[in-house]
């Protein structure tokens, strides 16, 4: 039996109700994915009306993301809004050094406080879990400047037991793949704008529209690096498939392109160098 089938939902689930209860009012930085839904789903349990979950839409935001959202955000029934972030306008997140999640972080906690704030509350809950720190994590530097929470952190909730809670509500989000920020794939040091946020979009969005789930195009200039989930790799990496992926990401723009013989690994372009993980805003 895994993990997350020991852990009582129930109470994982009342403890986190509990414990977001204690604000007056909370925006939830919304991204539809596993995380995020949870803590809008215990927000809207906690809060009703006094709960709203906002997605943040820019060029960074992969294409169908913002539908998926809204699927979620119905689901649960808690009111959904967007806003616009203008993160390629922070020279920080252009640049694209290791800090850039610090400026992305920053420009969206910014907004979201000030919709807080307009709202009667100072409230802002990210879906940051307890297993997040063990990565390279610079949005939570910028979470503690604007005094962001994260409820799961806050008791201990990794991602197992989100994902347990996940299911236990009939969340579409559940199991779904982690989708962060399209800068991800792009190597530390190569600057980031909104035409390399699009190539990369649409060569995932060909490589999974050849049935692959979980897709990363890492983007080496001219050079498309496909990594595929464990699950697909085989098929990924025979053939007639193989060809077909290399065709579509080069299709996407890129001159040349490649299959990784290796899965996917999350985070795996701050494998070199990486530097201590820092600590959660609210521990």
């Amino acid at each position: 039996m895994s993990a997350a089938e020991l852990v009582d939902t129930d109470d994982a689930l009342a403890r986190l109700v509990s414990h977001v209860s204690e604000a007056p009012g909370a925006v939830v930085a919304f991204s539809g994915g596993v995380d995020s839904s949870v803590v809008a789903a215990a927000a809207q349990r906690a809060l009703g009306e006094r709960a709203v979950a906002i997605t943040a839409v820019s060029p960074s935001l992969a294409k169908g993301e913002l539908d998926g959202a809204r699927r979620v955000a119905g689901v649960i029934g808690i009111r959904h809004e967007t806003i616009a972030t203008r993160e390629l306008d922070r020279e920080g997140y252009r640049a694209n050094e290791r800090d850039r999640c610090f400026h992305c972080k920053t420009e969206l906690y910014e907004r979201l406080v000030e919709v807080a704030r307009s709202r009667g509350s100072n409230a802002v809950l990210s879906g940051t879990n307890a297993d997040d720190l063990g990565d390279w994590r610079p949005g939570l530097r910028a979470a503690s400047d604007f005094g962001v929470r994260h409820p799961l952190l806050d008791l201990g909730i990794g991602k197992a037991t989100t994902r347990a809670i996940a299911r236990a509500l009939d969340l579409p989000s559940a199991d779904k793949p982690a989708s962060p920020c399209l800068a991800s794939r792009v190597p530390y040091g190569t600057r980031v704008d909104a035409a390399t946020l699009a190539q990369i979009d649409r060569a995932e969005r060909g490589v999974r529209a050849l049935g692959f789930e979980v897709v990363r195009v890492r983007h080496f200039g001219d050079e498309g690096r496909v990594e595929i989930g464990e699950d697909e790799l085989d098929r990924a990496l025979g053939e007639p498939a193989r060809s077909a992926i290399l065709a579509t990401v080069q299709l996407a723009g890129y001159a040349s392109a490649t299959v990784d013989d290796r899965p996917f690994r999350s985070g795996s372009l701050n494998a070199i160098g990486r530097p201590i993980p820092l600590t959660p805003a609210n521990p």
